[in-house]
């Protein structure tokens, strides 16, 4: 009875947590995470459905997991399913039955999906027991699916899944898909104001923005465990993070159209006003009623300072305009080193790259090679050499994005 005390205690607590993540893909991941501990298995993927497929989002595996140094995260294949009775995960999206299978090797006869073991073969890791269960709002609209596996006992052994499993999971993902439905909503606004962005600067793209916002994260996440912060500071400073780092350009919308949409370089004082963005973008946020308006608001603000001083906009108030801090000469002041907001640092790596390796009306694509001997030579001037650093220890991880966020040509 303890036990079980214990384990609605347990849910009690993650729906509390999960209702506070803003960001959708934090939230898919977390959910994927809590759901495989609260039944102690192994490994899993969640899958967003997506019109006839679902695709997979994000996957773990402990075992696995053991094996790579601390720090590292594991890489996982992108795929979608079709929404039928062929496999296990596209049967449960379609019917929104659950499944608990004991042994996906040893399937009964009759039944119309299979277990395709290949995967298993490339990973070298044997799936045994499977828990399959659906995503489904109130109105039984199956919005992905949670696949758990290899349940373990405490020997460290596999064994089947439980009914008490089946309930507890059910009832999971009953209150995630409630937080889930809540950060989509919240990632549709943004998604809507970045499209409003692209609407002015067709650079502002969706891709273009959930790529840096990845990338930002990933490179966060590396740098918060080196500094050894603690592990509640860095998930919510994840969410906080992604969600203000989408929205680094949103001041463009100030400048006008001759000047974003100009297919060449610009004039010196074309520059000048397209550096005011960053001032606008801030001002967006001028009243912040959370953590995310202070951190959204110092990303538009500082990403285009540079770690020696030579960046913009410098110590300006950007509400007002009047300059906080003077040089010698009574110019503003320019941010340099740690006085730029961490935030500020990490979105400048990643907005760099991207804009590097992306095509442009006025460039071509650069090679990812001469990319990263370009980002190698700009530490310590137009960034942190720390953060360049910890840039190329995830690269992996970086790579992992672009794949997922491809470009809409």
């Amino acid at each position: 009875m303890a036990s079980e005390v214990d384990e609605i205690h347990q849910i009690i607590r993650i729906d509390s947590e999960l209702n506070k993540i803003r960001d959708y893909d934090i939230l898919l991941e977390r959910v994927l995470l809590e759901a495989r501990h609260v039944v102690h298995a192994d490994a899993g993927s969640i899958y967003v459905k997506e019109g006839d497929v679902i695709s997979i989002k994000f996957a773990h595996n402990d075992t696995k997991q053991k094996s790579l140094p601390p720090g590292e995260k594991q890489a996982y294949p992108h795929f979608s399913i079709p929404v039928n009775d062929k496999s296990i995960s596209g049967y449960v999206a379609m019917t929104g039955e659950l499944l608990n299978i004991p042994d996906v090797y040893k399937l009964p006869r009759g039944l119309p999906f299979n277990y395709n073991t290949e995967y298993d073969a490339k990973v070298r890791y044997k799936t045994t027991s499977m828990l399959t269960v659906p995503l489904k709002t109130q109105n039984n609209i199956v919005l992905g699916v949670i696949q758990i596996i290899n349940s373990m006992d405490a020997n460290g052994k596999v064994k089947a899944f439980s009914r008490e499993d089946e309930s507890l999971v059910t009832h999971f993902a009953a209150n995630a898909t409630v937080a889930l439905q809540r950060a989509y909503l919240t990632r549709s606004m943004i998604m809507r104001m970045i499209r409003m962005a692209e609407l002015r600067d067709p650079k502002e793209t969706g891709p273009h923005v959930n790529r840096v916002a990845g990338y930002t994260v990933e490179l966060y996440e590396r740098w918060a465990y080196r500094h050894g912060l603690e592990q509640k500071e860095i998930e919510k400073n994840m969410d906080l993070l992604k969600l203000a780092a989408m929205l680094h350009d949103v001041g463009k919308v100030a400048i006008s159209d001759i000047i974003l949409k100009k297919p060449a370089k610009f004039t010196p004082e074309e520059y000048i006003i397209m550096q005011t963005h960053t001032c606008s973008g801030a001002r967006l946020f001028d009243d912040p009623q959370s953590d995310f308006d202070t951190m959204a608001a110092e990303v538009a603000l500082t990403h285009h300072e540079n770690w020696d001083g030579t960046g913009y906009p410098g110590w300006v108030d950007p509400v007002s305009g009047a300059i906080l801090r003077k040089d010698g000469d009574g110019m503003v002041l320019k941010r340099k080193g740690e006085e730029i907001p961490i935030w500020g640092r990490l979105v400048a790596i990643a907005d760099v790259y991207d804009a590097l390796m992306s095509r442009r009306v006025y460039k071509e694509a650069w090679d990812e090679s001469a990319v990263l001997e370009e980002m190698h030579k700009m530490s310590g001037t137009k960034f942190e050499p720390e953060l360049i650093d910890l840039f190329f220890e995830v690269m992996p991880r970086i790579r992992d994005i672009r794949e997922r966020h491809p470009d809409n040509e």
